[in-house]
């Protein structure tokens, strides 16, 4: 009678993993999802130059830094970092999402806005436009006032 136990028991359990096994099945397949035309979003301080590449409504795809490429302190900031950075990141978009032009969207005063400009045209990949959205105050803070007696 205790054979008979554990051949039911174990007869229960398998059926249990043979569950948890089904769904996973169900979640590999995947489709690659193709966008052929993005933007491509290069804010560049002083410090750090991150260059993300995005779809047309603005999601995110991949994304690299020049911290991120193992470039440290002041180096961070340099051209060549930049130019890294840009590589690194549209080489995945290429590869990942079949991306072949990109609107590119400069943000930033730092000295890896052109070059990350010219990895992007010197990868292969087609620039359609060229938008600087580097913020602008205008207007200033309120002025002091006049002093009291």
């Amino acid at each position: 009678m205790a054979e008979e136990e554990v051949k039911t028991t174990t007869v229960a359990a398998e059926p249990e993993i043979e569950a948890e096994k089904a769904p996973k099945a169900k979640s590999a397949k995947k489709t690659k999802r193709v966008v052929t035309a993005g933007q491509l979003h290069i804010q560049a301080t002083f410090n750090n130059t991150i260059v993300s590449v995005t779809d047309k409504n603005g999601g995110i795809l991949t994304s690299s830094s020049a911290g991120a490429n193992g470039f440290r302190g002041s180096k961070k900031g340099t051209a060549y970092a930049a130019q890294i950075a840009a590589e690194k990141a549209l080489e995945k978009a290429k590869k990942d999402f079949s991306l072949s032009s990109v609107d590119v969207f400069v943000k930033g005063i730092g000295l890896g806005r052109d070059s990350a400009i010219r990895a992007v045209s010197a990868f292969g990949i087609k620039i359609d436009s060229i938008t600087d959205v580097t913020p602008i105050a205008h207007g200033g803070v309120r002025p002091k006032g006049e002093r009291k007696q």
